[in-house]
This record gives structure tokens, sequence and C-alpha cells, in this order.
């Protein structure tokens, strides 16, 4: 190359052109992410929309790998979704589009002005890792046929707030990436183990770790309060249609019963899962 000719000025080169802003609902990219809202699409690629800001934040934080986000700068108004998108700019996942496509790509009514769409980690029993005594008693919360995403993910909020090392999601009939569950938990999804396996498979790993099964059944011979939460110990639940499988007659099983003092004959399934947890917390701190 010659150089350029003495008094000549080179041409400064231009910066490329911005990369226009999603404004059509149905963009190919557009269409894509709603088919998530669909279990068989979640399960086929392995993805899903995270929305909120609390929740996609959350799954930043622990290293959830972050396909995508969609934003819509005039609906950012929050110190908290500003921070937010400044990280994902800088790490090059940041997609503009117009409020109109935001509202079409956020899982319901709420939106804070981004939409991600993230790979779900799937750990397996074989990767959770137990503290053992005397560091500390190992808590884990086994939840058996559950059906309701928003039961699912406030359960695992409450295990998230009572400091369990892991949440077993077996044989549910919802999938733990639904994004439902994902709000209702506000993205404690990703703080701690969350793991899908059969009711066989769950017993067997139980059993090989020597956690006692505490469940909480409507004719349970013992009041909650009075069975030790101190120990290796997981806390077992059933679905509020069928309670828990005949998977769990091959082991040792305590029940334990919740007071029902008006006329329903049980609790809502976050409901009791969360009285059994901080009841954990509660034995474990008298204990010091």
């Amino acid at each position: 190359m010659s150089d350029p000719q003495p008094g000549s000025r080179a041409r400064p080169i231009a910066p490329p052109p911005p990369v226009p802003a999603i404004t059509s609902t149905a963009n190919p990219r557009v269409k894509a992410v709603v088919r998530l809202r669909d279990r068989r699409e979640r399960e086929t690629t392995g993805l899903t929309i995270v929305d909120g800001i609390r929740e996609l934040s959350r799954a930043v934080d622990a290293d959830v790998e972050v396909v995508e986000a969609f934003i819509a700068d005039a609906l950012v108004r929050t110190d908290d979704s500003r921070a937010l998108r400044d990280r994902l700019l800088a790490r090059d996942l940041v997609t503009t589009v117009s409020a109109a496509v935001l509202e079409r790509l956020a899982f319901g009514d709420r939106t804070d002005g981004i939409v991600g769409v993230v790979r779900m980690p799937h750990p397996t029993l074989d990767t959770i890792v137990l503290p053992t005594p005397p560091t500390a008693a190992a808590l884990v919360a086994v939840i058996e046929g559950v059906e309701k995403p928003g039961n699912l993910g406030a359960i695992l909020r409450s295990a998230d707030g009572a400091g369990l090392d892991a949440v077993v999601v077996a044989d549910a009939r919802t999938d733990i990436g639904n994004p439902n569950v994902i709000r209702a938990s506000l993205g404690t999804v990703f703080s701690r183990p969350v793991v899908a396996a059969s009711a066989a498979e769950t017993v067997a790993w139980l059993a090989a770790h020597g956690l006692a099964v505490v469940a909480a059944r409507v004719d349970g011979a013992a009041a909650y309060a009075s069975v030790d939460l101190t120990r290796p110990v997981a806390i077992v639940l059933g679905s509020e249609a069928r309670g828990l499988s005949d998977a769990w007659s091959v082991t040792p099983v305590e029940a334990v019963r919740l007071p029902m003092l008006g006329q329903a004959d049980s609790l809502n399934l976050s409901a009791a899962a969360a009285i059994l947890f901080y009841e954990a917390v509660r034995q474990r701190r008298a204990g010091g």
C-alpha cells in the first residue's frame, strides 16, 4: 500500500452503522423466544425465558449462561435495571427491541425492560455436594409429583431462605425451567442445586448418603416439631392430590403431621414446605 501523498489527509474510517432495534413481533428471533413458553421447546433447546430484574440478575450472579438479552430502553427506568443492562452490554449479549416487542416476550404482565434467554443448568444427584458432620448436617428437600409451577417456585424460594443444601424435584409434572417457576422463586432457582430425578433414584440416593426421611402426611403419627431435624435429613413432600407414591414404601419414612384446626385437612404444598424448612432452622439454631 502506498503512503498518502504529502499534504493529503487520510479519510477517517466511518463507524459501523448502529444495529436497528427489532420492532416487529413477527421477527423470527422474537417468535423463537415466544416458543419457549412451551415445555417441549424448552426441553428440546435447553433454553428458557427469564423475565424480571431480580431473576435475571441472580442467573448472571450464578454464572448461568445468558444466550441473549432483549432490552427496551424506554422501559429501563430503575437503578437495578440500568445496572443489569450495563452488565449485559459489557458481555455483548444485548438485542435492542421496541416496547411492544418486549411486552410480547415478557412472560406475564410484568416487564422491567429486560427479558433474558438462558441455558438452564442441569445438575444431577451425583453433583450435589452435602456437608458432613461436624461441619454441618445436610438438609435437603424432596418434592414429588408437584404440578403447579407457582408452587414449585415458592418452595424453592423458601428453601433458599432456609438455607437448604439442595432441592430434588422427583417425578415432577412441571419442568424446573418453566418461566413461572423461575419467576415465583424470584430467581433463587439459580442459587443452589435444584435437581430433577425419578422418585426411585431419589430414594436410593438418600439411602446411600445416610439421610433420614421425614415426610409430611395428613395421617402422620408425630407432630412436626417433635421430630429431630438437626441430623442429616430430607424433608419430603408429595403432591396435594396424591401424596407420596409407593416408591417411598421401600425406605424408612417418619411421617409427621401439621396441626389443622379449621375445616381444611391440609395446607397448600408450598406453605407446608416453608413450615417444615423453618422448623429445621429453629431446631438447628436452638441446638447451637
